[in-house]
């Protein structure tokens, strides 16, 4: 992974990544960076009890201004959370109760903060908005930000319009979701003096009915910054794997291996694109490492470096390696399997189907069977003689062969294949 200072000109690396969709006056923008350290922020809603890929960029854009030296605030949404936004949304979501809230959160938080320093002169804030909404009451609320807001600039959001034209409806929780995240920022604004909030493009309606508020109340400038939402090429959401499995940012949830595959087949079309934006690899090296994979694309390297530079980022360096090593173990026909670290087949493990037993004492014909890799004695035996069948990834030509202790990886593993997608990992001892 590589972690670069963007340097000051912050809003042209955005721009060359591809990642600025809307801002507010784009001049008094650049020019407020130019003073100097401003204070921005961007929210999160604890919706789950775990971010995913969707809340990646968020994530990145407040790492990227702070290597140039502003002060990002990431924002947990234990209020707006509560409520639920409905941009995106073609139906009301369920509402979280308090220990839902809390549940979430606690799952949230880490991952809020591994992406930001929280030390040195560009220190990160992790701020959580029900600490000052809690206590507000619904007639001061009503007075003091209800009141600086037209029904007129609420009902032009797109998601607003579209779920009061069709299905049913949008309730009023929902709709004053935007004014809640209006005070959010009008409270930053005057608390922390936070100047710019970024986040997807979805959000631009929410965003600048925050800075119209501070003008409103505080007679200040602020600032919006939004990116494009991440998409496929046929326009859904990165969200979810092929296989439709959500892409979370927990280890618990979708572990560090599975996190790595769900990034090695990605659409050619998509490697520079992904590459800019999830990743901190300069716009140069970026160019670099498209060129060499459009030289032989069938060696994919453009996305082997994106999910091992993704891995490391969302996992750490380790993880990252160990996701590597674990997928050369599973797919690299032919690989040694001699050297492979023990962390590697730990990984393995708990990816495809394992056993464990006390000793090892069956012939590769009996192991076939008992690992179901194979119906029948007769199966395994024709499958061995048709050159399909593997032990720690060498071609097994002998039906007679009975492995040893010897043949155990780290003296305790066996790595049984049959074909190209059937596996099997006995654990001795």
């Amino acid at each position: 992974m590589s972690w670069h200072t963007v340097g000051v000109d912050i809003l042209s690396d955005l721009e060359a990544r591809g990642l600025i969709h809307d801002t507010t006056d784009r001049d008094a923008l650049a020019a407020q960076l130019d003073k100097g350290p401003i204070v921005l922020y961007c929210g999160f809603d604890p919706t789950a009890d775990s971010l995913h890929v969707g809340n990646l960029i968020g994530l990145l854009t407040l790492r990227r201004f702070q290597l140039a030296g502003h002060r990002p605030i990431s924002l947990a949404g234990g209020a707006t959370g509560m409520v639920g936004d409905p941009s995106g949304k073609s139906a009301e979501r369920n509402l979280l109760d308090d220990e839902g809230l809390a549940h979430n959160l606690t799952g949230i938080l880490p991952q809020l903060r591994q992406f930001l320093d929280f030390e040195g002169d560009a220190q990160a804030k992790l701020l959580d908005n029900r600490a000052w909404t809690v206590g507000i009451g619904v007639l001061d609320f009503l007075r003091d930000v209800g009141k600086h807001v037209t029904v007129n600039q609420m009902m032009a959001k797109e998601s607003v319009r579209n779920r009061m034209a069709e299905g049913d409806g949008i309730s009023y929780t929902e709709f004053s979701y935007m004014l809640l995240q209006g005070y959010d920022y009008l409270w930053l604004a005057e608390n922390e003096h936070c100047e710019l909030q970024v986040g997807g493009s979805d959000q631009w309606g929410n965003i600048v009915l925050g800075v119209d508020l501070i003008r409103r109340k505080l007679g200040r400038s602020a600032h919006a910054l939004t990116w494009p939402l991440l998409t496929k090429p046929d326009g859904s959401k990165y969200g979810k794997t092929a296989g439709g499995e959500t892409i979370w940012l927990s280890a618990e949830k979708m572990s560090p291996y599975r996190f790595y595959q769900a990034w090695i087949g990605v659409d050619d079309s998509e490697v520079r694109k992904l590459l800019l934006q999830l990743t901190f690899l300069s716009p140069e090296e970026v160019e670099e490492v498209v060129t060499q994979h459009e030289s032989e694309p069938h060696l994919r390297l453009g996305q082997r470096r994106l999910a091992s530079e993704l891995t490391a980022v969302v996992h750490g360096e380790s993880a990252a390696m160990t996701a590597i090593e674990a997928s050369e173990v599973l797919f690299e026909l032919g690989a040694d399997l001699t050297s492979v670290s023990e962390s590697a087949l730990e990984f393995v493990s708990g990816e495809i189907p394992s056993t464990r037993r006390s000793k090892l004492n069956n012939g590769i014909v009996d192991l076939l069977v008992e690992t179901q890799l194979s119906q029948s004695r007769k199966e395994a035996k024709r499958a061995i003689s048709e050159g399909g069948v593997y032990l720690n990834g060498d071609r097994v030509t002998d039906a007679e062969l009975s492995p040893t202790s010897e043949d155990l990886l780290h003296g305790k593993y066996l790595l049984l294949r049959r074909g190209k997608k059937l596996w099997h990992l006995l654990v001795v001892g």
